[in-house]
């Protein structure tokens, strides 16, 4: 990964070269990515919610991202970070090179991250989420909404995670390695304990509030 890249990524080899797992600068920006993902995904879990509830009513009133502060880690965003990183963004500069524009490139990664969001729903569905004898599925139940699979998968959800997938091995992740690639060595790993150092108080600020209810 080049240590001084364009911030203003315009052509097919912009895209490529940010996932060097052989690097110290890619597992730099992986750790990174994971601690800023476990907050920011907080937001997003809001955000996601209110359009949910305005659209289509399956919020409930007492969930709990209302009244989560908002430094309270969610883990989930931050491991699906490491596992997009892992994943996706290999598949995107793949998809990359062998598209002609990125606009194909970027629009064929949202339709792979969605099949892949649907296939693991579906399957994740139908072996542990299951409906009981009186009709009732145990974890959740899409089988009322439009545009279910088998009760199981839901196509508004997978397409919305399949936008965040393309947000942020699209966006996110590479303005990450930017910042740190704009930065001397030092420089850049002083910046990594700042966030880490951070992400930490997060966490024991937030924990603290619940164990000790104040």
């Amino acid at each position: 990964m080049s240590p001084k890249r364009k911030l203003h990524r315009t052509t097919a080899d912009d895209e490529i070269g940010y996932f060097a797992p052989k690097t110290w600068q890619f597992w730099r920006a992986l750790i990174a990515a994971f601690c800023i993902c476990t907050i920011l995904g907080h937001w997003l879990e809001l955000l996601y919610c209110v359009i949910m509830d305005a659209l289509f009513g399956i919020v409930e009133a007492d969930y709990v991202v209302w009244t989560d502060p908002w430094y309270h880690p969610y883990w989930v965003y931050g491991v699906g970070a490491v596992a997009m990183t892992l994943v996706i963004e290999p598949l995107k500069e793949a998809i990359v090179v062998r598209r002609k524009t990125l606009w194909g490139a970027l629009l064929q990664t949202l339709v792979v991250t969605m099949l892949l969001s649907m296939v693991l729903e579906l399957v994740i569905g139908l072996l542990v989420n299951q409906p009981d004898e009186f009709g009732e599925y145990p974890f959740w139940d899409n089988s009322q909404l439009p545009l279910n699979i088998l009760g199981q998968a839901w196509l508004v959800n997978d397409f919305f995670i399949g936008l965040v997938a393309v947000l942020y091995v699209w966006l996110i992740y590479p303005l990450i390695c930017e910042a740190f690639g704009h930065l001397n060595p030092h420089a850049a790993n002083g910046l990594l304990v700042v966030i880490v150092v951070a992400f930490a108080a997060c966490c024991t600020l937030s924990y603290l509030q619940l164990w000790l209810g104040f």
